[in-house]
């Protein structure tokens, strides 16, 4: 029995209210391909999205049986995923023959000119799955509008780790400048204040006691230094109205 265009309108007002909701991609993938499947009979469908180097980073399954899942990944690994390589594949739907005929797709997940993914399917018997291509060219449209408008959200977190990395690193290399151009000259300064003051006894109350003063400046200096270099997750406090300054503080403090 024919499906009705009621049913092919439901199923993509689901997918665009969940993708509208925010909620979880892969649960909508999944839901997705999983009531597709069942409109247009496919015995397994998959959606993927891939690197610059075609590289797969994501997959969602659907499949009646591991047969069909397994004929559906090697068609992908075999033939659209060669295919796309070699001939920049975009779209296309195929049929083979054999005892049990079956049909295959590939579409592309494309946000302007970008594509970044793909949805594929396997149908088996006589029935084809192109009278279905306008729904299923939907599909993958609103799927691919879906995981784009989560990129575009999240659009700037891979700038913002860009910035944090380059900020650690410029302050690690300041740490080791300080720790080379300061604890030089710091180590003489504590070595020969420490040196007098083992001869504590020879020195009046007074010179000990700044002497004293001295060695706790030094090892402080050396201890901030130090914190500097143990730096991992940099992060800013306030030091006066409009400026900021690195946070060096201990636990403790």
């Amino acid at each position: 029995m024919e499906k009705s265009n009621t049913d092919r309108f439901e199923i993509l007002k689901q997918l665009a209210l969940a993708g509208s909701k925010g909620e979880d991609l892969t649960d909508i993938s999944e839901r997705a391909l999983s009531q597709a499947a069942g409109f247009v009979d496919l015995t397994a469908a998959a959606l993927f999205l891939w690197d610059e180097e075609f590289k797969v980073t994501v997959t969602v399954n659907h499949a009646e049986s591991d047969a069909a899942r397994q004929r559906l990944a090697s068609l992908e690994q075999e033939l659209f995923g060669n295919l796309r390589k070699d001939q920049n594949l975009v779209s296309a739907y195929m049929s083979f023959g054999g005892e049990t005929p079956y049909h295959s797709f590939t579409l592309p997940l494309r946000h302007r000119a970008k594509i970044f993914g793909a949805v594929i399917g396997l149908q088996e018997g006589e029935r084809t799955i192109i009278s279905e291509d306008d729904f299923l060219e939907a599909l993958s449209a609103l799927l691919a509008l879906n995981y784009a408008a989560e990129g575009i959200g999240k659009e700037h977190a891979p700038a913002k780790e860009v910035l944090d990395k380059e900020r650690l690193s410029a302050i690690i290399e300041t740490a080791v400048a300080v720790n080379h151009e300061v604890n030089n000259p710091l180590t003489a300064i504590l070595g020969n204040v420490q040196l007098l003051l083992l001869k504590r006894d020879d020195l009046d109350e007074e010179l000990a006691a700044k002497l004293k003063t001295i060695e706790t400046s030094a090892l402080k200096i050396k201890d901030v230094t130090q914190r500097l270099m143990r730096i991992t997750s940099p992060r800013s406090v306030e030091y006066s109205e409009g400026t900021k300054m690195l946070d060096l503080s201990s636990d403790e403090e």
